[in-house]
């Protein structure tokens, strides 16, 4: 007698879990944090779905030591930009959600107003239509009034803010540090603990 099939379940921090993530990679600055949230999904057994812009593929190059061959072999699947119709275009597609990292203020813009011309954008509005958690790693600074205001906008719709502000309680001795502890605070988002960096535990007195 035959049974339901399911598919692997991977743990993580103690719970069970089966996960689908878009990965979208934009062309501003800190196109590390990208690369690391796709390198830590590929690591822990997570199916990803990415998205790189050609102006992340420059980033990718200029800011970088990672081959673009490198950063492709993580992703799970990789689309087009413009392929409008790839899978993560639809909403009747499931996934668990959508991270931006990093998100420049054009792609926050096409977020806000909904203009949906590339998939990078068009798969952010899916994710925030059918109530699917949107993370977006803003790299911008100083901000202008017209920033804070598609922030407030993209917020309101149901997207997460998430700025890769480095913290120091962890007492950080390497970029890799900083990095990290912005990449594990973005998955956390998800229910991903990717044990990445050390928690705040309280002041000893």
């Amino acid at each position: 007698m035959g049974g339901w099939w399911a598919p692997p379940l991977f743990h993580l921090g103690g719970y069970a879990v089966n996960k689908k993530i878009v990965v979208g990679i934009s062309g501003a600055s800190g196109a590390i944090y990208g690369v690391r949230i796709l390198e830590t999904l590929h690591r822990l057994g997570i199916e990803s779905h990415a998205v790189i812009t050609d102006s992340a593929v420059r980033t990718i190059e200029h800011e970088t030591s990672y081959s673009l061959s490198y950063v492709k072999s993580l992703c799970t699947h990789l689309y087009d930009d413009r392929d409008i119709g790839a899978k993560i275009s639809s909403g009747s597609f499931l996934v668990d959600g959508m991270v931006i990292a990093p998100c420049s203020i054009k792609t926050l813009s096409g977020i806000a107003n909904s203009y949906n011309d590339h998939l990078l954008v068009r798969s952010a509005d899916v994710t925030l239509k059918e109530r699917r958690k949107l993370v977006i790693l803003l790299r911008e600074t100083p901000l202008h009034l017209g920033h804070i205001k598609l922030m407030l906008s993209v917020t309101e719709m149901g997207g997460v803010i998430l700025p890769p502000v480095p913290s120091f309680y962890h007492k950080p001795t390497s970029l890799d540090d900083i990095v990290n502890q912005s990449v594990g605070k973005a998955l956390d988002q998800f229910g991903i603990d990717a044990k990445l960096f050390d928690r705040w535990n309280g002041l000893e007195v």
